[in-house]
């Protein structure tokens, strides 16, 4: 394959699924925690908004196992792919000099040719990939896709028949019952877990997914952009850095919001004055400037420091990594003023009065009885939180002050597309592509985390 190489966000990625793994395995060691998690798992809406997150996340964490392809015929070699990037050649190499409408065969302007007669004219030249194995567009093209996207919806159905019959085989196993038993229970949607509506998101994710990838390899499925490239390439790049955006912010501002509102409500006096003035200064300072101002920094620093940034993806990751740090230094006040009101109400309860009584130290008592009755507003925050800072992201790219312009992002889609939308004729896929895929990621999160908020939040409960 090539030397792997490591990137600081690959890393916290790294880690941050190692902390979900761990949560996850804590979670499941203790009755009392899992008894939530129940109702989750008992959702239609949650599940399927989980799976669609699940599938986000895998083509996020192949886009962070990042290697130096092996040198071949003096070639390549200098430039580090990422896993994704290598299971989509076709899509990332086949670029076309311009744009491209969707499923095209000929480009999107004229150009001046010589035609086969020998007489000269502005016409519409064809594509160097995008269905350059029909001989006549205008007649094969139609059947050629309809026939693709049938092969492509039988292997991912084949797919899925063989993951939903390994499904039924272990409910088998687990509920002691007979396979056609299981099946039809399933079927049925007589199981807790709701499983019929799992396998139908399944069988659509596995079907649609498979016929793209059967298309990508023949046509730009969603046209190609000013310099030529793929824009459903650049679409499913684009997950990685939204993801990252959304969860390696979280890692940032967790420590300060958890330490700080915890502190703030349980030691009164001039602690809980130093951390209130913190935040409230803080929040005094509008967060764009204050994210335009380190950015620009950054480039300061960047430019006066060339030998140490000399690769692209170096830079552009090293950007995109001091993009989390400060959103997340800017995005946790909200987060720790709740904590602080919290506090504030659990430091006088029963409990915690009669561990003072008894003499337990203030430390034992914050990490025995304070922490882990405020972890689900931790909970729910984040998940909350995820979906405004992946909005968050494509807005700062907007107004160029967010990742770096190599960076693939929807933001830095959108931000292309105004000039796009000017010219004439409109140049609408690119928005288009951006646009929906941030809308299933942020409506996915949006579903999921209403869900996680119904199920911890004890308010919700009693009503």
């Amino acid at each position: 394959m090539g030397r792997l190489t490591l990137f600081w966000t690959d890393a916290l990625v790294y880690l941050l699924v190692a902390m979900v793994a761990g949560f996850i395995w804590y979670v499941g060691s203790r009755e009392h925690l899992r008894r939530p998690w129940r109702q989750i798992v008992g959702d239609k809406v949650a599940m399927v908004s989980l799976l669609v997150l699940m599938a986000f996340s895998g083509i996020g964490l192949l886009d962070s196992v990042h290697f130096y392809p092996a040198v071949e015929e003096g070639k390549g070699g200098n430039e580090a792919i990422s896993l994704f990037d290598w299971w989509a050649t076709p899509m990332r190499t086949h670029d076309e000099k311009t744009y491209s409408r969707p499923f095209a065969a000929v480009s999107y302007s004229r150009e001046f040719l010589v035609r086969p007669d020998g007489s000269q004219g502005w016409e519409y030249p064809r594509l160097a990939h995008g269905g350059a194995h029909l001989r006549d567009p205008d007649v094969e093209r139609g059947p050629d896709i309809a026939r693709t996207v049938a092969d492509g919806f039988v292997k991912g159905g084949l797919l899925w028949a063989v993951c939903a019959a390994g499904l039924c085989g272990w409910l088998t196993v687990r509920g002691g019952r007979s396979w056609w038993r299981t099946l039809w229970d399933v079927a049925e949607d007589r199981t807790e877990t709701p499983w019929r509506a799992l396998l139908a998101t399944l069988l659509l994710l596995l079907s649609c997914g498979w016929a793209l990838a059967e298309l990508s390899a023949s046509y730009h499925v969603l046209g190609t952009d000013k310099v030529g490239q793929d824009v459903f390439y650049q679409s499913l790049k684009s997950i990685r850095t939204g993801l990252v955006i959304g969860t390696l912010t979280t890692l940032v501002m967790l420590p300060f919001a958890l330490v700080l509102g915890i502190l703030a409500g349980f030691f009164p006096g001039w602690v809980d004055d130093v951390i209130q003035y913190l935040y409230t200064t803080l929040n005094s300072i509008p967060s764009v400037l204050l994210i335009a101002a380190a950015i620009l920094m950054m480039q300061v620093y960047m430019a006066n420091h060339e030998a140490d940034f000399a690769s692209l993806a170096v830079r552009a990751d090293l950007r995109l990594l001091f993009l989390c740090g400060i959103l997340g230094v800017t995005s946790w006040t909200g987060l720790c003023r709740l904590l602080r009101a919290e506090t504030l109400k659990l430091r006088e309860m029963e409990f915690v009065q009669a561990a003072r009584a008894l003499g337990v130290r203030p430390w034992v008592i914050l990490a025995r009885h304070i922490l882990p009755n405020v972890l689900h507003i931790v909970l729910i925050s984040v998940v909350l939180d995820f979906s405004a800072l992946v909005l968050a992201e494509a807005v700062l790219s907007y107004v160029n002050i967010g990742v770096d312009p190599t960076t693939q992002s929807w933001g830095n889609m959108i931000n292309s597309a105004r000039l796009e939308l000017a010219r004439e004729p409109v140049v609408w896929w690119s928005l288009a592509a951006a646009f929906t895929f941030m809308f299933a990621l942020v409506l996915a999160a949006n579903l999921f985390a209403d869900a996680v908020r119904d199920a911890l939040d004890p308010r919700r409960a009693e009503v």
